[in-house]
């Protein structure tokens, strides 16, 4: 086919989520697309996410909301928990109220689960695994992406999704330091039937327990058979930009001792917990060189306190397979370019709103956390634009406005 006539071909270098989901999203527009993914087998880590309007909107897009739901918990609420007394601060109702006001449900599931769906509607012929990227070549012409096992790959474009440690962001803008937050991340999924004795159980809920210096969010996922949870204390001797390692509930128990027993059960069924320090990176000022860009924590890694980080690199997939599976070879700078005018201010924003509820969750008791609950009585009007947002409509609008 000539040059100038057919679809790009594009390398993903990263096999997450956001990999997957742009891959399906170009594929779906007749690009001829191919994910490299350095590890030599698909594992996922990370235990459960929360799905917003705005991802379940992108997951629809990319057919995958359907089969999703099988695995999916709908909470029926939010719930704000005082962390030494468990009196409820705030509630807001999620099922029934929150797919009305933002047009789609809010799913809690497993990461892995996710990780399926993208995989079987992607094809595992799109996939090639143990396939480390070293370095970015391109040109006018083309992009050439060479592994470490002396592989290459040619492509038209050239996209990073290879997380925070992103070796095409690295090789693109140079390396960045990352941000340590001073805390750590401990998660992992208790089995429900571990939990019988615990009455707050009995039903779907989004809990969050906040206190002094560290807070404590649970769910249940699994159709609701497991409760997943993430502890965040901190932990100012881990400074080694080494994301994971495995924990040890023993070593998590004291940091959360006078807290309510809901908190500390929860931590003691647990039996490896992961352990991950919490960083995020400084914004870029850009994503994209020539037929190179980013997406999803390449391009905006941030902590994970306003539950968007799997949300938003949905939202940047839908977005990048429509520009850049639409361009032509010759095309595909502007395409890139446009996508990072488009998303690049939105995920700022939620970048640095995501650094503030850290300390928000974290605040002791008192006139501050007064403070704080009274402006979590307005949470949904608060987060509209994050929820409601659909990506999508977003890029509808500024081609109309654009060719007016």
């Amino acid at each position: 086919m000539d040059r100038a006539a057919r679809r790009p071909r594009v390398a993903v270098v990263g096999g997450g989520i956001g990999g997957l989901a742009v891959a399906i999203a170009l594929k779906r527009r007749g690009a001829e697309v191919v994910v490299h993914e350095q590890a030599r087998r698909v594992t996922t880590q990370g235990a459960g996410i929360a799905i917003g309007a705005n991802g379940h909107r992108a997951l629809r897009e990319l057919s995958v909301a359907e089969p999703l739901a099988k695995a999916a918990t709908e909470p029926v609420r939010a719930e704000f928990r005082h962390w030494r007394t468990g009196d409820t601060m705030v509630s807001h109702q999620l099922a029934g109220w929150y797919p009305q006001r933002f047009g789609a449900p809010f799913w809690t599931v497993e990461r892995a689960a996710v990780h399926r769906v993208l995989l079987t509607e992607l094809g595992e012929q799109h996939l090639r695994l143990g396939a480390r990227c070293e370095r970015v070549e391109q040109d006018e012409h083309g992009a050439v992406v060479h592994f470490a096992d002396g592989a290459q790959a040619e492509a038209d474009a050239v996209i990073g999704a290879d997380g925070i440690h992103s070796a095409v962001r690295d090789h693109l803008f140079g390396p960045q330091e990352a941000v340590f937050s001073g805390t750590c991340g401990y998660r992992a999924l208790v089995p429900m039937n571990r939990l019988q004795h615990v009455p707050q159980l009995a039903e779907p809920v989004l809990w969050l327990w906040l206190g002094p210096g560290r807070h404590f969010i649970a769910y249940p996922v699994a159709d609701g058979s497991a409760v997943n949870f993430l502890a965040v204390v901190p932990d100012r001797e881990w400074t080694e930009e080494s994301w994971y390692t495995e924990g040890r509930v023993e070593d998590l128990l004291p940091a959360f001792e006078g807290w309510h027993p809901f908190v500390t059960e929860v931590l003691s069924a647990a039996e490896r917990p992961g352990r991950w320090a919490l960083y995020d990176r400084e914004p870029l000022r850009r994503w994209s060189e020539g037929r190179a860009t980013l997406l999803g924590d390449a391009a905006h890694a941030m902590l994970p306190h306003h539950g968007q980080g799997a949300n938003q690199c949905l939202e940047d997939a839908v977005v990048l397979g429509h520009l850049l599976g639409e361009a032509r070879p010759d095309g595909v700078a502007d395409a890139l370019r446009d996508y990072e005018r488009l998303r690049r201010p939105r995920t700022r924003l939620i970048q640095s709103g995501s650094r503030r509820n850290a300390e928000c969750f974290q605040l002791p008791d008192g006139p501050g956390a007064e403070e704080r609950n009274l402006r979590l009585t307005g949470l949904p009007d608060q987060l509209a634009w994050i929820h409601g947002h659909d990506a999508l409509e977003e890029l509808r609008a500024r081609r109309t406005t654009a060719s007016a």
